[in-house]
């Protein structure tokens, strides 16, 4: 598969310590369904089995004094399943509420991927365009990739989504004057993600995904191989204004030679709040092959805005740049965002 086409995939991460934060205290949540002995302490005393949260005033007194724990409320009041596998502090509530009471929040248009789970049975749909240009040699290669459809279904758990990925793309090669363009599809993505912990000030919410690339794709965008890769992801809300990400991958990449190797990728990202539609981020992230014959290592730089159309869509734009030879010299692209409750 061109190099190129990674720029416009869902991308793999994993956990960057960081050193200054205190000794982890994850209280592991077990295993309920539906409810332990503290979600029945709450419902007793709400009385949310017969007569409803709202009647019997859970909604007033609030999560934490009815015992809801680090798994918050429903929209009735009531306790609802949790929404990451651990919490911080043994379980003290960080978040509570629904994922609904929110605008939804996506995956594009940056690199790093978003540290939550879109919430067990919403769908959405998060699609796009992205158009990558480079000149090496007195040969260049424009890049298309079309829809970027990758579709992201919670199911069974609030902490647990399925992925899925297909990209047609295009590839456009120009030199001495003569150009040759192939279009087919790339290989599947298939993932998943799983949310980890809720944010609790200093100490990151976090995601892990695992995934791969299926080699289904057309002959010259295919790598003929599966692509298994770990994904974590964690991410801080500063203030109203200002929140950060950050995220570092490694997965199974098959260089120009056909052989296989690892790729490394760490990323780091800013967000800013404009208004309450209007978002932007400013981020930087970069490839490092290990192994690789012919794969060398890429960094960039990119930046875009974000517009929510309703809680439930989002249209995106984004432009960067390469940031060394190696890497491609621009790529520019476009998305809209869909969740369906």
């Amino acid at each position: 598969m061109s190099r190129f086409s990674q720029l416009g995939r869902p991308t793999v991460i994993v956990l960057f310590a960081v050193a200054s934060m205190a000794p982890w205290e994850i209280a592991v949540a077990q295993d309920r369904l539906p409810f332990d002995a503290e979600d029945a302490a709450s419902i007793e005393r709400c009385g949310c089995v017969e007569q409803g949260c709202v009647e019997q005033g859970c909604v007033e007194q609030g999560c934490v004094e009815q015992g809801c724990g680090a798994y918050g409320c429903a929209d009735n009041g009531c306790c609802r399943g949790r929404r990451t596998l651990f919490s911080w502090n043994n379980g003290r509530v960080v978040s509570d509420g629904s994922f609904l009471d929110e605008p939804l929040v996506t995956d594009r248009p940056d690199f790093t991927e978003a540290s939550g789970t879109v919430g067990n049975g919403v769908s959405q749909i998060e699609m796009g365009y992205t158009y990558v240009y480079n000149s090496d040699l007195g040969e260049s290669t424009r890049f298309n990739s079309f829809g970027e459809a990758l579709l992201r279904q919670g199911m069974f758990a609030d902490w647990f989504e399925f992925r899925l990925a297909v990209f047609p793309v295009e590839e456009q090669t120009t030199a001495g004057g003569v150009s040759n363009s192939t279009a087919g599809i790339g290989d599947l993505y298939l993932g998943v993600k799983l949310g980890l912990t809720l944010q609790d000030g200093a100490l990151p919410e976090m995601a892990l995904i695992p995934q791969m690339n299926v080699p289904t794709g057309s002959n010259a965008f295919t790598s003929n191989h599966v692509e298994p890769g770990l994904n974590w992801i964690y991410s801080w809300e500063i203030n109203d204004f200002l929140s950060t990400a950050g995220s570092t991958q490694g997965n199974k990449r098959v260089d120009d030679t056909g052989d296989a190797y690892t790729e490394i990728a760490q990323s780091w990202t800013f967000a800013y709040t404009l208004t309450d539609e209007l978002g932007a981020y400013t981020e930087w992230f970069a490839l490092f092959p290990s192994g690789a014959n012919t794969a060398q290592v890429e960094h960039f730089f990119n930046g875009g805005f974000t517009y929510l159309i309703s809680d439930n869509m989002q249209f995106d734009i984004r432009a960067g740049k390469g940031l060394n030879y190696a890497a491609p010299d621009y790529f520019f692209g476009t998305g809209l965002s869909v969740r369906f409750p």
